[in-house]
């Protein structure tokens, strides 16, 4: 049962609530580990892991981090610091899960120590500035959850103490629930969206579990993306079908649901082999409840719901995405096979559909024709991306993949 939970923070101004923190694990049956990531001061009561074994493990001392005279460069050094050593004990066992406690200093050090810890390790960050804007997200763990630190700024009362003890349970709970992904077969990992607009992993899916692999699929709205991209370079997938790269477009027209500009690059770097097509390329999604861009006043659009809204791409901004598409899988180290189908790449883009421009999907084609890098074959489809034909002919080169050794049948 996953019991021990590692707490994180400031000791030297923030013992109480730690310390609070640890006696709510322990009362629920827990044990609390103790890491300090303090600079100045020291905790009342030694914790397991002192500030010296946290700069240490940064290749400093304490002594350079004060010498500097800098708060935002030694607690960055304690960041590094963090990160690594709670990778290290993570990797030897020695805990199920991970609190960390903080203020907007705090939670710069939280998030590299959670994102230094692989997907199922329940990780939770309190913190007075959860949820703000001035977190990027490119900085967030694919499973971090936050909690906000309510009236917690100095000192314990009523008020934070609900906050403290919810983020105490929490993790606990999480840690002897959880069910860490088994690896026990290869894993495709897979981008899509809902099946009003695309639908290949409906038929996909079963077909590829009945030859012996688990398939994730990724919902490529910005945070799915960059989930599915963290795990890619991880080497955690056999192979990838990447059928779903509008976050590309995301990315390169400025919209803020963006999986950041690695997008559609780590499964080539670490070399996996990717299946690659044309799922909602042609359409950028945009937060639905801020206004559009200028620039897309005018644009055909279909507004999903009240949190998202996508704007169609001129012939122009198709063929430039084209480009893009194609530099990025140029650089890859494994096989790479781009599905081209020629009558859309969604439902709603369909010959007679709201947002079909036929004309702008024969000048994507046409870009991809000119600048398709010699790595990548190139397989042009007469049909959807949403016909039957589509998935048949995924499998086909699946099939032939597997045959020929280029995708693994075994972890």
């Amino acid at each position: 049962m996953g019991n021990r939970i590692l707490i994180v923070g400031t000791y030297d101004t923030k013992d109480d609530e730690l310390t609070y923190l640890a006696d709510v694990i322990r009362k629920q049956g827990g044990e609390a580990l103790t890491m300090d990531v303090s600079v100045l001061g020291d905790p009342a009561v030694p914790t397991d892991w002192s500030k010296h074994d946290v700069a240490a493990a940064a290749g400093s001392t304490i002594a350079e981090a004060i010498a500097s005279e800098d708060e935002n460069l030694a607690m960055q050094m304690m960041a590094k610091g963090s990160a690594i050593l709670a990778s290290r004990l993570h990797h030897a066992g020695r805990f199920d899960g991970v609190l960390v406690l903080g203020g907007s200093m705090g939670t710069d050090l939280a998030l590299d120590l959670c994102a230094a810890l692989p997907l199922g390790v329940p990780k939770y960050i309190v913190s007075t500035v959860s949820f703000s804007p001035m977190i990027p997200v490119e900085r967030l763990a694919a499973d971090i959850q936050m909690i906000l630190w309510a009236g917690g700024l100095y000192g314990l009362n009523s008020v934070c103490k609900a906050s403290l003890s919810q983020a105490a349970g929490a993790v606990l709970g999480a840690a002897r629930a959880v069910e860490a992904p088994a690896r026990n077969k290869p894993l495709i990992g897979m981008t899509s969206f809902g099946k009003t607009v695309l639908r290949y992993m409906v038929s996909l899916k079963p077909a590829l579990e009945a030859r012996g692999f688990e398939v994730a699929v990724f919902h490529a709205t910005g945070m799915g993306g960059r989930a599915f991209e963290s795990l890619a370079a991880e080497g955690a997938f056999a192979a990838v079908m990447d059928f779903a790269p509008q976050e590309v477009g995301n990315h390169m027209y400025g919209s803020a649901i963006s999986a950041g500009p690695d997008r559609m690059t780590n499964a080539g770097r670490a070399g996996i082999p990717q299946m690659v097509s044309i799922g909602c390329y042609d359409l950028i999604d945009f937060v639905g409840w801020h206004p559009l861009p200028p620039a897309f006043q005018d644009t055909p659009a279909h507004a999903h719901n009240r949190l998202l809204t996508s704007v169609v791409q001129t012939a122009d901004q198709r063929r430039a995405l084209a480009r893009e598409i194609c530099a990025k899988l140029a650089a890859a180290k494994a096989p790479v096979s781009f599905f081209l189908p020629l009558h859309g790449g969604n439902e709603w883009d369909r010959s007679g559909g709201p947002l079909a421009d036929p004309a702008a999907l024969a000048d994507f084609c046409d870009e991809m024709r000119r600048n398709c890098p010699a790595n990548v074959e190139l397989i042009e489809l007469d049909s959807h991306i949403n016909d039957d034909a589509f998935a048949t002919a995924v499998l086909a080169q699946f099939d032939a993949w597997i045959a020929s050794g280029i995708v693994p049948t075994q972890v």
